[in-house]
């Protein structure tokens, strides 16, 4: 069973920077999976932040567009979000989607909360 463990969540205050970690075990040829970073506040139904697909093309959410960097390092199987300049509005939990829309798979970490607060 394929594993997705999601790390690097906290307390931060604005202008803040993280760094999440996503990590997935138990799983073959991580490198023909797409990759992305969904977050879901309080009350709020689950946001699309950023992916990145197996053949390295990334988009993001506008309102993090110049703030967050997706990156992924397939010989660890991990992805990473890098997220800088952090806003209050940032604040939920953060979850990493595993996908392959060919082999029809879907893997989903438990989330990680990135709270954004002076």
């Amino acid at each position: 069973q394929v594993q997705v463990v999601e790390s690097g969540g906290g307390l931060v205050q604005p202008g803040g920077s993280l760094r999440l970690s996503c990590a997935a075990s138990r799983i073959s040829r991580f490198s023909i999976y797409d990759m992305a970073w969904v977050r879901q506040a309080p009350g709020k139904s689950r946001e699309f932040v950023a992916d990145l697909t197996s053949c390295g093309s990334a988009a993001y959410l506008d309102s993090v567009k110049g703030r967050f960097t997706i990156s992924r390092d397939n010989a660890k199987n991990t992805v990473y979000l890098q997220m800088n300049s952090l806003k209050p509005e940032d604040t939920a939990l953060y979850y990493c989607n595993v996908v392959n829309r060919s082999l029809h798979v879907t893997y989903w970490g438990q989330g990680t909360q990135v709270t954004v607060s002076a």
